[in-house]
Order: C-alpha cells, then sequence, then structure tokens
C-alpha cells in the first residue's frame, strides 16, 4: 500500500504535469509549421505514464484532450472550431479520445517493454506510440465522421495525398521525432529524482 507521502508526491507531480500540458498545448495554437499546429504536449503526457503508469497517462491524455475541446469551442483552434460546429458531440468524443489513447497505451506499451529490451529503447518506442495514436485516431475519426470538413481543408487536393502530405508529412513527422528523442534523454534523470525522494 502506497504511504500519504507517496501518494501526496506523485498527485503533486501529475498535477504539475497538467499544468504544464495546459500551458504547452496552448501554446502550441501560436507556434505553427505552416498551416498545422504540433503537439508537444506528448512529451510530459508520455512522461507521466512512464513514471506512474498507464492510469496517469491516459488521465495527462485527458487533460490535453479537454484543452483541445476548449480551444475548438472557442475558436482559439479554427479547424477544431469547424468540427466542434458540425457535431459538438462527436468533437469531444474525438477529441478526449485520441489524448486519452496516446497516453494509456504509450505507457502499457513502456510497461510492457521496459525490462525485456534495454530501458533507453523502451522509452524511445513508447513515446513514438503517443503521436501514432493521438494523430491515427484523429485521421480515422475525421474520415468517418467528418470526412466533409477534411475535403474542405484539402482545398481541391486528393484527400489521401492531403492525409499524407498535410497531416502527417507535416503534423506527425515532427511530434514523433520530438518524442522519440527528447523522451529517452528526459526520462531517465526524472527517474533518478523520483527514487532519490522516495
Amino acid at each position: 500500500m502506497e504511504s500519504t507521502r507517496k501518494k501526496t508526491r506523485r498527485l503533486t507531480a501529475i498535477a504539475f504535469l497538467s499544468a504544464l500540458i495546459v500551458v504547452l498545448q496552448l501554446l502550441t495554437y501560436f507556434i505553427k509549421a505552416g498551416p498545422f499546429n504540433m503537439s508537444f504536449v506528448l512529451i510530459p503526457i508520455v512522461l507521466g505514464g512512464m513514471l506512474y503508469g498507464p492510469s496517469a497517462g491516459a488521465f495527462l491524455g485527458g487533460v490535453f484532450g479537454v484543452v483541445v475541446v476548449v480551444c475548438s469551442m472557442t475558436g482559439l483552434d479554427p479547424g477544431g472550431y469547424m468540427v466542434f460546429s458540425a457535431n459538438p458531440f462527436l468533437c469531444i468524443v474525438l477529441c478526449m479520445l485520441k489524448g486519452i489513447a496516446a497516453g494509456w497505451v504509450s505507457a502499457l506499451v513502456f510497461k510492457a517493454l521496459d525490462g525485456r529490451i534495454n530501458h533507453r529503447a523502451a522509452i524511445a518506442i513508447a513515446a513514438g506510440v503517443a503521436p501514432i495514436c493521438n494523430t491515427g485516431i484523429f485521421i480515422v475519426g475525421m474520415l468517418l465522421f467528418f470526412k466533409d470538413i477534411l475535403t474542405a481543408w484539402a482545398g481541391g487536393t486528393d484527400l489521401l495525398v492531403y492525409i499524407i502530405t498535410g497531416i502527417v508529412g507535416v503534423n506527425f513527422v515532427v511530434e514523433f521525432l520530438l518524442n522519440v528523442i527528447v523522451a529517452p534523454i528526459l526520462v531517465p534523470p526524472v527517474e533518478d529524482a523520483v527514487k532519490k525522494t522516495k
């Protein structure tokens, strides 16, 4: 059973990571790569999931999802506003699902691989899973429920070409590389710091 002190540290760390997610996601609406907003928040989501387990990863992914929903509702995210205006319920489900899955699945992958393969390799693979879930679920959701909006975003370009060169080419590749490169550098010293406070 967890001690009160350990629980308090865990809650404090998750609260800190949640605040970081809010700030980083809001910043992404001002830091653009072409027409797309890149999600730098995946790193603290992955970090939390690796340190505190799949439930923490899912919670932090949910925090990310809530921020995306709020920004879509308010128009801070213009593309998200189009999706929210078309169907608020499905927009909320899609935003929450992709965020929660990114945190939960990456933490599960880390838990399954760590100890079976090199620690840093387990971190890198799990970190790569987060943008795969985030972008993959977004694309599938858009194709299933918001194809008209996706077609409008493509602006006459073939839809498959737009998905590959626009959404995947710009957004996903940068997020994927950022996660796979930064997480193996960042996670071990944070793990050491957490162990020292136990």
